[in-house]
């Protein structure tokens, strides 16, 4: 099922997750772990995080370093598809630009149709830590709204080889990201905004938003994103806070802002046990406020910790 038909047919708040594949040489049995400890709130969907490749240099007979260009956590095609067959849940694969061609993004794309997938979370993708900044393939997309707009394609039943004749439509319902304290290399709000508004234009369907700890941030968001004619459904994007150096590791990472009253009750905690409670009742207060504000969903980052969202979830929904 589609996510706008979730969405139309729901009486109440969706509850939804995100899932990490497991490392490269690691099974799925967390996976089903992590799925497993969920299923009792009725999970709408669950998606998948996709990992672009990383570089390693190995040192060679010569005595040089050699580039290796390595994944270390493949498999997010399998395991929507595993996913759904398993649980019968509907999935949303993370389709990103950095570390692919189009051709090799079409043919993704394709293999995801085949198992039945029909959504997607299109988005630009992190840059190599290396690297610093992001940098595209040659051959690929640099821009989320490329991306978007090849899937949109596929969608109208245009593929790359031009001479492709009575071609399959796929049905994707797209997704994109969207950032309450605006993405950190826009260079403000409102350009944030201009982009995320032509990317509903080109056929994004629905929003998930990046992880925030302040709710005006997102009330202040949506109310934005009406004014600039973006009316399409913004699920907030929550994470519980479960360890002290998260203060930083959060800010670096994700480029969030955490509100002061929880930095200070977070510094003052005398053990890691306080922390966790700290952060989860944080989060519980306000999920508890965006249920009451009707939002369309809840979506968690489990981090691939299911824990902390269940003890959430069992208080709100």
């Amino acid at each position: 099922m589609k996510i706008t038909q979730h969405i139309s047919e729901a009486k109440d708040t969706l509850f939804s997750f995100e899932l990490l594949p497991p490392l490269k040489g690691e099974n799925i049995h967390q996976i089903n772990q992590t799925v497993e400890a969920l299923l009792e709130f009725n999970p709408a969907f669950v998606d998948v995080t996709y990992h672009r490749e990383e570089y390693v240099y190995q040192e060679v007979q010569s005595g040089l370093l050699q580039k290796r260009t390595v994944r270390k956590r493949p498999g997010t095609v399998g395991i929507c598809a595993a996913i759904s067959h398993k649980y019968n849940l509907d999935t949303v694969p993370h389709i990103i630009c950095g570390g692919f061609s189009k051709e090799e993004t079409e043919n993704a794309l394709i293999d995801l149709d085949f198992v039945g997938v029909e959504n997607v979370l299109v988005l630009r993708g992190d840059p190599i830590r290396s690297e610093g900044r992001f940098k595209g393939e040659a051959d690929g997309h640099s821009y989320a709204i490329d991306l978007l707009n090849q899937v949109a394609d596929m969608n109208q039943g245009r593929y790359l080889d031009v001479n492709l004749k009575n071609t399959n439509c796929t049905q994707f319902c797209i997704g994109v990201a969207g950032y309450p304290e605006k993405h950190f290399e826009a260079p403000n709000m409102a350009s944030d905004l201009r982009w995320l508004k032509r990317k509903v234009e080109d056929g994004a369907e629905y929003i998930i938003t990046q992880m925030f700890f302040d709710n005006q941030a997102y009330f202040n968001f949506v109310k934005n994103c009406r004014k600039s004619g973006i009316d399409i459904p913004i699920f907030p994007g929550l994470k519980p806070l479960t360890t002290k150096g998260q203060l930083t590791s959060l800010a670096q990472n994700f480029h969030v802002n955490l509100p002061d009253e929880l930095v200070e009750q977070v510094e003052k905690a005398k053990s890691k046990e306080d922390v966790r409670a700290i952060g989860l009742e944080w989060c519980i207060e306000q999920a508890r406020e965006l249920k009451a504000a009707n939002v369309p969903g809840l979506h968690f980052y489990t981090m691939g910790r299911a824990q902390p969202t269940a003890k959430i979830a069992r208080e709100i929904f």
